[in-house]
């Protein structure tokens, strides 16, 4: 009989019980008093004013100046209680990931024949087991125990070292004003990375609360510390929303120009309180806001899951009409993702990130064009350079992913810029820039493509192909027909990424349509999910 626990370990027992959930909700309570503090810092700000207006002299002054004190130490609360929801929410993730790491090994010994304790320990079952096969059958379940618990142990104590850093913090204070040199807005991540490592824990947190653009917006900066800068600048992004709203409203007379504003600034209001009640959601896996932009359709970044402590990362890039009003719905394609990948690699860290930092066609005539795409190519090359210099240990295996018109947003970083990516996934695609495979520089064979077999998707053929048809007299629903059924490998944006010629790796798409591929019963949803863990 062997067992897998060491002194001051983790037991079994814990494991076996410990919740998540509650972890993960007792974080976002600790987040939801950043709103408290806002609300009190504002109303002393208020009374401060008041004070101001109706009172001078020496007792005045004293009294304004402890006001102030005190209003900065409300604000100085704000950043460390997104910072203990973030380590409340990293320790319920590993947690989880070390239960299904258990569960795994539970599933694993009923199968082989191995007894489980209720201490951990395991032994083979007479009935099952012969005498000369014990060792060999008891030695992988007890292995894939004790590294079960291994993982919640260091959850366990990293997570109890980081509360006790910022109690200890709390008596000297949580903010010290770093020195003036800032990295300029689109500096090398590395070089960012190393600008923030230098930094103490009270400098960060001094820019967090007060330079939040900055941080906020900084690739190389951890994902950690960039959510903290942006979830402090949602309610004023909202209130930025809102009077551009009442400004077009205001607007006499309102033409064709006004009402279309209208309705893109109410859509992208929507948008942002459904994004925000995600982020406040205890719903796992914890989303870390990256960026947040309210101008036009909107723009967001948003992680599902630190990418900085992930194994494997998922870069989600949407396409044609994506913006802000739909944040949301595209998050819904990567937790399907990264749960279908939880199923198939038990216990290991993923996170999924939506990377909508750039500027969307809206209608067909757009997306018949590259321009988007061009400019949209350096920002996603330093965003995935980035989650390289910020990732915490081994390198992460990081894979992008482009849909649609995100398909040649993301060939078209790879071949001008380079991406760091250890595979590419393109599906739905009208072509990614280039014409073979090779010229994405990415490992061999890494490089993905599905096409559902009635995706309208395969109807973006080379521009003279219309003409080509109707000059032989085909009615426009045989043309559509027959392009459907033909083996053309040919699209608006090169061969198809998906065609043999192309040189990449095929994997199946039933018939779900072009935005079916995140379907439960789509094999593609399987397909996706493989490549990201690895598998």
């Amino acid at each position: 009989m062997t067992g897998p626990e060491a002194a001051g370990q983790v037991g079994y027992a814990q494991l076996s019980t410990a919740d998540p959930a509650g972890w993960q909700a007792t974080g976002t309570a600790w987040a939801g008093l950043c709103g408290l503090t806002r609300r009190r810092a504002g109303e002393l700000a208020d009374d401060a004013a008041a004070l101001r207006a109706q009172w001078s002299g020496l007792a005045a002054t004293t009294a304004q100046g402890q006001l102030s004190d005190l209003r900065a130490q409300l604000l100085s609360l704000a950043p460390v209680a997104i910072e203990i929801d973030q380590v409340l929410a990293e320790f319920a993730a590993r947690l989880a990931a070390a239960r299904a790491r258990l569960t795994a090994a539970v599933t694993l010994a009923a199968t082989v024949g191995v007894l489980i304790d209720r201490w951990g320990r395991t032994s083979p079952d007479p009935s099952r087991v012969p005498p000369h096969r014990a060792v060999q059958t008891v030695a992988p379940v007890t292995a894939a125990i004790r590294d079960a618990l291994a993982l919640a142990t260091a959850a366990d104590r990293e997570a109890a070292a980081r509360l006790d850093q910022l109690a200890a913090e709390a008596e000297s204070g949580w903010m010290t004003r770093p020195p003036p040199d800032r990295p300029a807005p689109h500096a090398d991540p590395a070089q960012v990375n190393l600008w923030w490592a230098g930094l103490s824990p009270a400098q960060r947190r001094w820019l967090i609360g007060h330079e939040p653009e900055l941080v906020g917006r900084l690739d190389g900066v951890p994902a950690a510390a960039r959510d903290q800068a942006n979830r402090l600048l949602l309610e004023a992004r909202r209130e930025e929303l809102v009077r551009r709203w009442e400004q077009l409203l205001n607007r006499v007379p309102r033409g064709p120009a006004e009402v279309l504003g209208l309705r893109t600034v109410d859509a992208a209001l929507r948008g942002l309180d459904a994004l925000t009640a995600r982020l406040a959601s205890p719903q796992p896996p914890r989303a870390y806001l990256l960026g947040l932009d309210v101008g036009g359709e909107g723009r967001t970044v948003v992680a599902l899951g630190n990418p900085d402590r992930a194994t494997a990362i998922l870069t989600h890039v949407p396409g044609t009409t994506a913006g802000l009003d739909d944040a949301t719905g595209e998050l819904g394609r990567a937790t399907r993702v990264l749960s279908r990948g939880a199923d198939l690699a038990p216990g290991q860290e993923t996170s999924a990130v939506l990377w909508l930092d750039y500027d969307a066609p809206d209608f067909l005539h757009e997306a018949a064009w590259d321009r988007q795409a061009h400019a949209a190519g350096e920002a996603l090359h330093r965003f995935q350079e980035g989650l390289r210099a910020t990732h915490d240990g081994p390198p992460a295996r990081q894979t992008v992913l482009g849909h649609s018109y995100g398909s040649l947003v993301v060939g078209t970083a790879a071949r001008d810029h380079g991406l760091a990516a250890d595979a590419l996934i393109f599906v739905g695609s009208p072509g990614v820039g280039v014409g073979h495979a090779d010229e994405l520089g990415v490992p061999a064979g890494q490089v993905w493509a599905s096409a559902a077999p009635d995706d309208v998707i395969r109807l973006t053929r080379p521009p003279g192909e219309l003409a080509r048809q109707a000059l032989v007299g085909l009615s426009p629903v045989a043309a559509i027909a027959g392009m459907l059924a033909s083996d053309d490998d040919q699209r608006w944006f090169g061969r198809d990424p998906a065609a043999p010629s192309f040189g990449g790796r095929r994997f199946p798409s039933g018939r779900y349509g072009h935005s079916g591929y995140w379907h439960p019963d789509n094999p593609a949803l399987d397909g996706m999910a493989r490549i990201v863990v690895g598998g």
